[in-house]
């Protein structure tokens, strides 16, 4: 074989011919196909260890039909993704999930309804080969477009406005509330108050019905105690000041957000109550760089979004992979974290 220069790649035909075999021998062996010798497919990759030879990607795609990326997307206004802490953790560990498969993954947000159409058109032009999908809000038209996709859809957390047929990682929101209001309760705390998430997102109804249903079991009537807000911090501290003014003998606060207990805690002080003397405060999420560092250290419901997108990963390999996976909804448990604030 001549020698080639130092920026001619070499091909698929060089490697055949260098283990001398067929192209069609060499190309299955890369491919790691069942139908190829293990002699053959050993002269195959010496070869293409020797010669240096890395597959076109490309090319390798068009007879695959694999792009090797899998996007991943949020279905959240921007501002919010940005400002939310379990964003940041839940985009952290698929970039690393993913890459630990070889699979490189493609972020991107839908601010709107607008963006729905154009996020359904990337994802059917064959540029991903799955989909990783966080759409938690009743009423979002994204799970239902994205039905029509032959691709394969993994959701975290419950997809807001579709329920069968699909695969979900989600996490025991409604336990993970009742275990909150029952520490407090087991602290002496009667006058329980919520501040809860917005009430078109499945996880935050779901706490809300938790922390109802701990008080209705422990004969306490709940009404009157509960505050929306919106997950984010200023919310909190405005739900709050609202539950002060209504409810001024409130001894404890289940906030359905670290993000929000902050903000719960911010406007407790301001008002001259003491945490957790006057007011024990439990939240929910357990942010690893929010609720050890708050004063005092925050007890909350303790989730690993990584957990959750650990096994949205592996299901979505085994979809590719071809496997007969049955859509269900995998529950992932939670547990109470306590630290000194309950």
């Amino acid at each position: 074989m001549p020698p080639r220069s130092q920026d001619e790649r070499p091909t698929l035909e060089d490697v055949a011919a260098y283990a001398g075999v067929s192209r069609s021998t060499a190309s299955r062996a890369l491919n790691d196909d069942a139908y190829v010798s293990s002699r053959s497919r050993e002269k195959v990759l010496g070869a293409a260890r020797e010669l240096g030879y890395s597959p076109n990607q490309a090319a390798r795609s068009l007879v695959t039909r694999r792009t090797g990326a899998v996007a991943v997307v949020l279905s959240e206004p921007e501002s919010k993704v940005l400002d939310d802490p379990y964003f940041a953790t839940v985009m952290h560990g698929a970039y690393r999930e993913l890459a630990a498969t070889g699979a490189q993954m493609l972020l991107m947000f839908v601010d709107s309804r607008e963006d729905v159409p154009r996020t359904v058109r990337f994802l059917e032009g064959g540029h991903v080969d799955g989909a990783l999908v966080f759409a938690p809000h009743q009423g979002d038209p994204l799970p239902t477009a994205l039905r029509l996709l032959r691709l394969p859809v993994v959701y975290g957390g419950r997809p807001g406005s579709v329920r069968r047929g699909v695969h979900a990682v989600d996490f025991d929101n409604r336990a993970g509330a009742r275990l909150a209001v029952r520490h407090l309760l087991s602290t002496g705390r009667r006058r329980i108050t919520t501040v809860t998430g917005m009430l078109d997102h499945p996880a935050a109804a779901d706490r809300l019905a938790g922390w109802r249903d701990a008080l209705t079991e422990a004969g306490l009537d709940p009404a009157g105690l509960s505050e929306a807000g919106d997950f984010l911090m200023p919310s909190g501290e405005r739900a709050m000041t609202t539950l002060l003014r209504r409810v001024p003998d409130l001894d404890g606060v289940f906030a359905a957000s670290d993000a929000m207990a902050a903000g719960a805690m911010r406007a407790l002080r301001a008002a001259g109550k003491r945490v957790p003397t006057d007011v024990g405060v439990i939240g929910f999420d357990d942010q690893p760089t929010l609720a050890p560092a708050m004063d005092p250290p925050l007890t909350s419901v303790h989730q690993d979004p990584r957990e959750q997108v650990r096994h949205m990963v592996r299901t979505m390999m085994s979809l590719l992979s071809g496997d007969n996976v049955r859509p269900e909804s995998t529950i992932l448990p939670v547990t109470l974290t306590l630290r000194d604030s309950a």
